[in-house]
């Protein structure tokens, strides 16, 4: 197997390979970090495509290979077809992710409500039962004068006061780790929408080389036939003089 050979397996194999993952991330739901690591695996893929069809171009223009320059040609727009698909298969899975994250707050919303809404009820059960008591206890203590069973009421009441304290923080602190979660995604999404603007820079810049790279084979085409034009001159000329 020669060298050319080779690459061209090479540059296939990367290429289903980079197909396969795109269809990973399409299928994505999370998290974030999930995201990520597929993101940065076909960076790496894609960077060493791009090479491998960097150096069939060079080796076809150091052999003047017209068909292996062909080739590379039809593997870069390839290449940019398959660029494009991983951009937008990120950009929609990060906004499928930051849509579900924006859900699940909206839920934890409407449950936090509901929650602080019984809490409410609680207390409010609470200090009732607790003020009940309490005229109950100065009744008893008016009547048994048991101060002992008066300090334990008020340490219940006390624990319980601070498990519920307890319980309106941790629920603060959920809500709090969602909006950063959406902050986070929202970067995320922005840096994707920069990165898009330079790749579609880099397409049209592409272009405008295969354009020139065209009007340039044209040229070189009709150079070659004027000269083989010129040769087929020279040499009725030449007949000519000799059956003279």
């Amino acid at each position: 197997m020669t060298d050319t050979e080779k690459l061209n397996q090479d540059i296939i194999k990367c290429s289903l390979s980079v197909k396969s993952l795109i269809q990973d991330i399409q299928n994505c739901n999370g998290p974030l970090e999930k995201l990520n690591e597929l993101n940065a695996s076909g960076r790496s893929k894609l960077s060493y495509l791009r090479e491998m069809i960097d150096e069939l171009e060079s080796y076809g223009k150091e052999t003047f290979d017209n068909d292996l320059m062909e080739e590379a040609r039809n593997y870069r727009e390839q290449y940019y077809n398959t660029f494009s698909m991983f951009r937008k298969a990120n950009v929609n899975c990060m906004l499928a992710i930051e849509k579900a994250n924006k859900e699940e707050l909206f839920k934890m919303d409407e449950s936090s409500t509901v929650r602080q809404r019984l809490l409410s009820l609680v207390i409010l059960l609470f200090f009732l039962i607790f003020f009940k008591s309490k005229v109950n206890i100065i009744m008893n203590f008016r009547i048994k004068k048991d101060k002992a069973n008066m300090v334990k009421m008020s340490s219940n009441v006390t624990d319980q006061l601070l498990s519920i304290s307890r319980h309106l923080a941790d629920t603060t602190q959920l809500s709090a780790d969602t909006l950063q979660t959406l902050a986070n995604s929202s970067m995320t999404v922005t840096g994707t929408s920069g990165e898009l603007h330079e790749t579609k820079s880099a397409i049209s810049q592409s272009g405008k080389l295969l354009d020139k790279y065209s009007r340039r084979q044209f040229t070189d085409k009709l150079i070659l036939l004027l000269g083989f034009a010129f040769f087929l001159a020279c040499v009725l000329y030449i007949l000519k003089k000799r059956l003279l």
